[in-house]
């Protein structure tokens, strides 16, 4: 189905059984994300919120929870959007086979954005606080819009096709803001709406901003997909909606024709003010940092407006949905933008930026020569060098060779690197380099390594089932735990401080390499709390990767280096947290008190059997 806006999304969804009415009135101080998050963990429907305190309008919440549910909503333009990505991925697709890719073109033409003059007809104008202020974690600094749609212009080269339509997250209350006319939106200067700042920067003007809210949902997913060079967001929220982007200009400032709230505004050199901090994709709070502050000018409402909203938190969140729907659409788009690759996986488990896994080819290494990475590496950098990829921290790959790989059955895929990796060779650094800005695991704001460990060849170890009965019994730390074939957990004092570390790895390698050797046991992690990591996969996942700076937290038992080369015997992740990282995200319990009363029998959400545990604390 095609639809025109979230209204009729929405009435879509209900009419088949993908979402529930909320009819009693929910705070969105705390409850309303707290609601989202129990559905959302249950595998529940999309959420209309009917009365949110404080606020007029309504809001709804997990329209992407599953992928399943995504597919529907697109389910009439899914195939032609594919098909079109495909063609600007691999134009000779067309000239191979020209009739059968007509469609496509035809699809594309269609597209393109629509002008029209003045306000749309319903259209109000309404303050910040007539919205629903929504605080998703008690430590949040405010209120957030976690699905905004916020357009600018190239100053250079004005118009809708040099515009960027990119999801940054926009504060409206709280910190240093001054309520209904300011709000704080927080970016990266190499995103397209920091390369436009920069430019007006430069030309010492204000830079015009608009953010959009809500509209048919093909817009919400246009503001967060990596797409093919020359293709605008707005020509790609035509193709998923089947309906042309509708935009006016209203004292210089784009409005969108679809969307359900507009907040415009200005961003002037140099202005900035604390934003944060807020609960993030990582399972972590991103603190509070200097971020631009937008000056309101306006902000629109269209007549019976809903307000759409996303919880962020500790992954699986409604953004791993995103990331699958994203994947799907942009099939074979990696391997066509790095020659070599067949396949990498950003893993949501670990906050998606600091893990990947990657399978590529391996055609350097002459077969009578002994086998050892090689065309790996420099896939390897390029990997490492695109996009949204050059924020992980650390990367497996693979080569595929005798049997099928899938980066997607995670701990399969860590076994036959396991299996067939040279410790003492094939671990590479990159110190002193970038990482994801909110990831605190490193030296500093934006600052930290990665590392790469590549496998190719045939097996070199069987790896250990359960725990070797050489790591049980560690002075100074508690049993060890196994989490998977190759990987055990051991549980140490809290960290205190690097310079303390050398000394204690060496204790601990030396301990262990006192009592025999380890080749089944190619990685150990330290942690906090043995039980939780090895409890399952994600866990180990999430606090493995998310808490560890690999030149400062990889460790090795046997280590040395060899002209600049590091190696070892056997990895020691130290996993722990450190002083210097965010917080966690803990669930508020009064609240998580509070909102049963909506699961209870008679009230709106009573059929979904939701988990009679905690939402997961993140210890």
């Amino acid at each position: 189905m095609k639809y025109h806006n979230l209204e009729e999304c929405i009435v879509d969804l209900e009419k088949n059984g993908h979402l529930i009415r909320v009819h009693e009135e929910v705070d969105p101080h705390l409850e309303m994300a707290a609601i989202h998050m129990k559905v959302y963990e249950a595998g529940g429907p999309a959420l209309l919120f009917e009365k949110v305190k404080g606020s007029k309008f309504r809001a709804v919440s997990n329209l992407f929870g599953t992928i399943e549910r995504s597919k529907f909503i697109f389910r009439d333009t899914f195939e032609s959007t594919q098909d079109v990505i495909a063609i600007r991925n691999n134009p000779m697709k067309a000239l191979k086979q020209p009739f059968k890719h007509l469609g496509a073109g035809l699809a594309a033409k269609s597209a393109l954005p629509i002008k029209k003059t003045g306000l749309p007809p319903g259209f109000q104008e309404i303050q910040i606080t007539d919205l629903p202020l929504i605080k998703h974690w008690k430590d949040d600094g405010g209120a957030f819009v976690t699905l905004p749609q916020v357009y600018s212009e190239d100053p250079e080269k004005p118009g809708i096709m040099n515009s960027n339509l990119g999801m940054y997250r926009v504060q409206l209350t709280g910190n240093e803001y001054d309520i209904n006319r300011e709000v704080g939106i927080h970016y990266q200067i190499h995103r397209g709406i920091g390369i436009h700042q920069a430019k007006a920067t430069k030309l010492g003007q204000p830079l015009k901003v608009s953010c959009f809210i809500g509209g048919p949902p093909a817009h919400t997913i246009s503001a967060v997909m990596p797409l093919p060079e020359g293709m605008s967001e707005l020509t790609f929220a035509g193709l998923l909606s089947g309906r042309h982007f509708r935009y006016s200009y209203v004292d210089g400032y784009c409005i969108s024709h679809d969307a359900d709230f507009v907040i415009t505004g200005e961003i002037y050199p140099g202005e900035t003010k604390p934003e944060g901090p807020f609960g993030d994709h990582l399972g972590y709070y991103s603190l509070v940092h200097p971020f631009p502050v937008m000056r309101v000018h306006k902000v629109y409402a269209k007549q019976n407006a809903i307000y759409p909203f996303t919880v962020v938190g500790r992954p699986p969140q409604e953004d791993t949905s995103f990331g699958e729907l994203i994947h799907e659409l942009t099939g074979g788009a990696i391997r066509q933008e790095i020659p070599g690759v067949k396949e990498v996986h950003a893993v949501d488990a670990a906050g998606v930026h600091p893990l990947l896994l990657a399978i590529g080819s391996e055609r350097y290494t002459p077969y009578q020569q002994v086998k050892q990475p090689a065309e790996l590496l420099t896939i390897s950098n390029r990997i490492l060098g695109t996009g949204q990829l050059s924020l992980a921290k650390y990367l497996f790959i693979a080569a595929e060779e005798k049997q099928p790989l899938s980066t997607h059955r995670i701990e399969e895929f860590m076994t036959y690197i396991l299996e067939r990796i040279d410790l003492r060779r094939d671990i590479h650094f990159q110190t002193n380099t970038t990482i994801d800005t909110l990831d605190y695991s490193g030296t500093g704001l934006n600052t930290g390594s990665k590392v790469v460990f590549a496998a190719v060849g045939d097996k070199q170890r069987e790896l250990c089932q359960e725990v070797p009965a050489l790591l049980n019994d560690l002075p100074g730390h508690s049993p060890a735990r196994w989490i998977m074939p190759g990987i055990v957990a051991i549980q140490g004092a809290p960290f205190t401080s690097y310079s303390e570390v050398e000394q204690e790895m060496s204790r601990l390698s030396d301990a262990i390499r006192e009592r025999g050797s380890l080749p089944s046991c190619p990685m150990i992690i330290l942690c906090d709390d043995s039980e939780f990591m090895s409890e399952n996969v994600n866990n180990f996942l999430w606090a493995t990767f998310t808490r560890s700076n690999p030149s400062h937290d990889i460790h090795g038992v046997n280590s040395r280096y060899q002209h600049k080369h590091w190696g070892c015997d056997t990895v020691i992740i130290d996993a722990r947290t450190k002083p210097h990282q965010a917080p966690p995200l803990i669930p508020d319990t009064e609240v998580e008190s509070n909102i049963k009363r909506l699961f209870a029998d008679g009230g709106s959400l009573n059929r979904i059997q939701i988990s009679k545990k905690p939402m997961a604390a993140g210890v």
